[in-house]
């Protein structure tokens, strides 16, 4: 489509050959893109759901502890098909075509774009709270400022590879020091005072007041794996990772480990110097928690943590971007979002389409409400990614594999995944869910026609020569 560009010079198909990502970059890109809002404002969500603090830090736990087997059984799958796109790329090699169209549109129209804008609303939630101690910001000044956070980041990543991971390293700098701010501060608070935290943790009164409804301990389980997703990102731009079958497995033991170690001691700190109460009336927890230890320094946690979230930002649209780029070239989207630029070599179509998606995502929505609903779709399809990992070991298990998992470990992740899907809808069905359910399955009227049957409009021929030749990108080949 279209071989000379806009001032005559010929183009040629692009090898998208950039690998730019070792076990340093691997760690930064898993760690730090897990590391961000959530930890900085799902504290009190999670605590509000689970009743008591001794429930919210044993749901911290174990969100920890499930993080790890998936991605333990996601790094088999990435030694053994080791191509970006993770969820995706499985499901369309273990089952194909038709259910990888469903979780090709759903993840790039719904779940990735939701992901990008509940991380820019945490950005923006925590840059403006110096500027309006007390109360909350105007929802206008927020989104605007979440918009632009997201225009900043969708141009490095479009601009340069390699700028997008030296700032994926840096920022990861800085959300550890932000976090070891919180811990050794609430260990001085600690020495200095223990009545909060012996009041909020005692044997009698940890547990007391917990919740055990389906429905609560879902929502408190989506919020605390909010926080914590991430652990698959790596999967999603494998092509660009130098040695997976050795950097993978090793990234993502180092990287899930750190980040559930600093979730537990913050929440902690957390408690240290806050009541339950204090801690979910909190809008920004880390910045009630500065106020408290740091006095008049407290501003400092609103820079660090919003620093620390753009560094987040960054990481997720690295890799979501991953994935409408692979969807597109493996024919599940349009031909256009396949390509690269011909001259940096990013999938700048790709980005720009999930920038596009994510600012109409972030008009009419909430932090709460987009967390619950993007973890919602997502479990639903690491439920089958999950499924397949054991199609595979059972049927296939002659396959090459340089990583292997227990079954164990998959088996017990796809319980949590199945228990997360239907607690929310069973305790306390709600008609949204209904209508993500029917915008995942619609997408069978745009399956026939366009996929199975490969109509293409003569518009769209027109628009895609139009855009590769505006935006100077080229198909690109596969690092295999």
């Amino acid at each position: 489509n279209g071989d000379t560009g806009k001032n005559g010079e010929e183009i040629h198909p692009q090898s998208f050959n950039n690998l730019e990502i070792g076990l340093i970059g691997g760690v930064a890109f898993i760690s730090g893109t897990m590391i961000g809002s959530g930890i900085f404002m799902s504290p009190q969500f999670v605590l509000a759901y689970a009743g008591s603090p001794g429930a919210s830090l044993l749901i911290w736990a174990l969100c920890g502890v499930v993080s790890m087997f998936a991605a333990m059984s996601y790094t088999e799958l990435g030694t053994l098909i080791p191509e970006s796109g993770g969820e995706f790329i499985y499901i369309l090699r273990i089952f194909g075509p038709f259910p990888a169209f469903f979780a090709a549109i759903t993840s790039i129209v719904v779940v990735k774009p939701f992901g990008v804008a509940a991380v820019a609303l945490g950005i923006a939630k925590y840059a403006t709270a110096p500027f309006y101690v007390g109360c909350d910001p105007p929802q206008l000044l927020v989104k605007c400022v979440a918009a632009a956070a997201i225009l900043t980041v969708a141009i490095i990543n479009v601009m340069n590879v390699r700028i997008a991971v030296r700032i994926q390293v840096v920022f990861l700098v800085v959300k550890v020091l932000t976090l070891m701010i919180i811990v050794i501060g609430g260990i001085v608070a600690l020495t200095q005072s223990q009545r909060v935290l012996v009041q909020n943790l005692n044997v009698d009164d940890a547990f007391k007041g917990t919740r055990y409804s389906f429905s609560t301990l879902g929502m408190a389980f989506y919020q605390g794996f909010w926080s914590y997703s991430g652990w698959s990102y790596l999967n999603r731009v494998i092509e660009e990772l130098k040695k997976p079958q050795v950097n993978l497995p090793r990234a993502v033991v180092i990287a899930v480990s750190l980040v559930t170690s600093l979730y537990l001691l913050v929440n902690v700190s957390y408690l240290t110097v806050m009541t339950p109460k204090e801690l979910i009336s909190s809008s920004a927890v880390a910045v009630t928690w500065g106020n408290k230890v740091l006095g008049s320094w407290g501003w400092i946690m609103s820079l660090a943590v919003a620093l620390s979230t753009f560094g987040t930002l960054n990481g997720s649209f690295f890799g979501d971007g991953r994935v409408c780029f692979v969807a597109a070239r493996e024919g599940h989207m349009p031909e256009i979002l396949s390509m690269v630029h011909v001259h940096r070599l990013t999938p700048c179509t790709a980005l720009i389409f999930t920038t596009v998606a994510s600012l109409l995502v972030l008009i009419p929505g909430d932090f709460q409400s987009i967390v619950n609903f993007h973890s919602f779709l997502a479990w639903f399809f690491d439920a089958i990614v999950l499924s397949g990992l054991l199609y595979l070991k059972i049927k296939k298990p002659e396959l090459p594999r340089t990583y292997r998992v227990p079954i164990i470990l998959p088996i017990l992740v796809l319980i949590a995944a199945v228990f997360l899907v239907l607690a929310p809808i069973i305790d306390d069905p709600q008609i949204e869910y209904l209508y993500v359910t029917l915008f995942i399955f619609s997408g069978v009227l745009i399956y026939i026609p366009f996929i199975h049957y490969k109509l293409c409009p003569s518009l769209l021929t027109k628009l895609t020569i139009f855009l590769q030749l505006f935006l100077q990108v080229a198909p690109a080949e596969k690092n295999l």
